[in-house]
């Protein structure tokens, strides 16, 4: 979900024209830091991150059904989410890119059509390949969500950011909860592809309401489509029912906007390899989780199932030996997933303090860190309240990891390069996204200790990483342009 803070400068716009160097409206710089704030949100019911979410989680809902319905064994059950993932990571550069050049709401509007349709024929999908396929595809179109995070960060004021933006964690929670309630009550009764057809209507509905989310005036000014800036603005005003300040927006410099080679340039090459790993291992170690979860709840990879043999001299299954392990969720399994996803939004207040007084990198780094020891602190043998716990932390310490990162991510690129900057890091983390399942649900299930040890070492070069980034953005504005000579003295 996308929430908008519309504001209304205190200087005049005409304030640029007295500055030789300045080529663009103080609305897209200092004097945007200067606002006051007269209405707090916009009316659009932009639930993006809700959308989002629902179809990431229907995979860990999902998989113990289809494993049953078509005999899979545990590599066939992580290529789904894999799959998913390539779709999102191939698709995502191609989104961010298109979106730089031709507009950040134009691509928001095409991945929710595109995610939308295919997640509708993934419930007629009829074997295991058409299965993959059409979730491959959704994981194509839900890559385009991120521009709506772009969308936002771009009308925020910079003192307001990194209130804000963690707040959308609020709806990808609110998206993972109504998921897991409705597969508590759909799978068990007319089963998961109604499920699927379900999940998928709010992301058809959210399209009938695009008319009332606007495009980013800051990238309308970037473009030189000052026009549409300047209705943006008056639409602003009115809102807020207060009258346009007096003055005209200036013409921006021409710039190309959109180039790979700009993420690699050298005043950001090390700040993109560094967001790049960070962005893997955030991903390896958020899906991780998610799945990890699911998997310790299917097949009882807690104390009583890592119990030597010796000790545990009762009869084993011919189920459990199977390769096509089938044990579908019971009515605890979904509470316990409930109450571990709540962690999502435990640690929000804690992470908006650390990212607006600490700092994005500390922060991040910090949070990193804790996610080690919790992943370590999964191998202690413990009673179920105690897994549940533990599930909980390491998912609050995720989700505190992904607010910071994305946060980071679209202040610290200009906007001629953000979305494909956004893109291209949303298409790296999914590598570790893609990697995760078979970790998760393959690794595991033989080393689980083995399995935990990985996850740690990841998140702990992700600490490292993040504490070493050569700028903060705390404090910052938005960049417009790539060029130095090209920003204002007021940014």
């Amino acid at each position: 979900m996308i929430i908008l803070f519309y504001t209304v400068p205190r200087y005049p716009l005409s304030r640029c024209s007295s500055l030789p160097s300045c080529h663009h409206s103080p609305f897209l710089s200092g004097d945007f830091l200067q606002t006051t704030l007269r209405a707090e949100t916009t009316k659009e019911p932009q639930l993006h991150r809700s959308c989002f979410t629902m179809e990431i989680m229907l995979i860990a809902v999902v998989s113990p059904l289809i494993r049953c319905e078509w005999q899979l064994q545990d590599w066939q059950v992580a290529l789904v989410t894999t799959m998913v993932f390539f779709g999102y990571m191939v698709f995502s550069i191609v989104l961010g890119l298109l979106a730089d050049r031709y507009g950040r709401w134009k691509i928001l509007l095409f991945s929710f059509l595109w995610g939308a349709y295919f997640s509708l024929l993934t419930s007629f999908a009829p074997s295991y390949i058409w299965f993959v396929f059409l979730r491959t595809m959704v994981g194509g179109g839900v890559s385009g969500h991120a521009q709506g995070l772009i969308i936002k960060t771009e009308f925020l004021p910079t003192k307001y950011r990194g209130y804000m933006l963690p707040l959308s964690q609020v709806f990808w929670l609110a998206g993972s909860l109504l998921i897991i309630g409705l597969a508590s009550v759909v799978n068990p009764t007319i089963g998961w592809r109604w499920l699927i057809r379900i999940a998928s209507i709010p992301g058809i509905i959210l399209i009938m309401v695009f008319k009332f989310i606007p495009e980013s005036a800051r990238y309308n000014v970037s473009t030189g489509n000052n026009a549409a800036a300047l209705a943006t603005l008056q639409r602003i005003a009115k809102m807020n029912r207060t009258a346009m300040p007096e003055g005209v927006l200036q013409e921006p410099p021409k710039e190309r906007r959109g180039r790979f080679k700009d993420l690699l340039h050298p005043k950001y090459l090390r700040t993109t390899l560094q967001i790049w790993i960070i962005w893997l291992g955030i991903a390896f170690a958020y899906y991780g989780v998610i799945l990890a979860s699911a998997e310790l709840l299917e097949r009882d990879l807690g104390c009583t199932s890592r119990t030597p043999l010796s000790e545990n001299p009762g009869p084993v299954s011919e189920e459990s030996r199977s390769p096509c392990y089938c044990r579908p969720f019971g009515p605890s399994a979904y509470w316990t997933m409930i109450i571990s996803t709540v962690g999502e939004i435990a640690l929000n207040p804690l992470n908006i303090l650390g990212i607006n007084f600490l700092g994005r990198r500390l922060s991040l780094c910090i949070t990193m860190g804790c996610t080690a020891l919790f992943f370590l602190l999964l191998n202690i043998c413990t009673s179920s309240a105690g897994m549940t716990g533990f599930l909980f932390m390491l998912r609050a310490l995720v989700s505190a990891n992904f607010n910071t990162i994305y946060i980071y991510t679209a202040e610290v690129y200009p906007t001629t390069m953000r979305a494909l900057g956004m893109g291209t890091s949303g298409s790296l983390c999914r590598v570790g996204a893609m990697v995760a399942p078979f970790i998760s649900q393959v690794l595991m299930s033989a080393s689980f200790l083995g399995a935990l040890c990985l996850f740690s070492s990841v998140c702990v070069v992700c600490a490292i990483s993040a504490f070493t980034l050569p700028i903060e953005t705390k404090g910052r504005a938005l960049q417009v342009f790539k060029s130095p000579c090209s920003i204002s003295p007021l940014t």
